[in-house]
């Protein structure tokens, strides 16, 4: 089972990172611990959200650049011209 293997591994990293006397690698280890259920399963299973954080980050980019709009529908579709969405069926006054 790929879980239970990557689960092994995680434990002997924790073993590790216990043997090497590093005061904050050690403290790192809670933070695994506490995430440990998503860290396995970005292992076993080939999914990501890269796709959607870089949309994400595009429209950041564009709310930081559209300061001077006034109106939030246009600002709108700014950004979802900018993410080529052609059937916006939308009025600009």
């Amino acid at each position: 089972d790929k879980l239970k293997e990557i689960k092994e591994e995680l434990y002997r990293y924790y073993d590790l990172v216990k043997a090497s006397g590093v005061v904050e690698f050690e403290r790192s280890i809670s933070t695994f611990q506490n995430w440990q259920k998503q860290i396995m399963n970005s292992f076993a299973f080939d999914l990501h959200n890269g796709y959607v954080e870089g949309i994400n980050n595009q429209t950041k980019v564009i709310k930081r650049n559209a300061f001077g709009f006034k109106r939030f529908d246009r600002f709108r579709l700014k950004v979802l011209l900018h993410h080529q969405y052609k059937n916006l069926r939308v009025r600009i006054n």
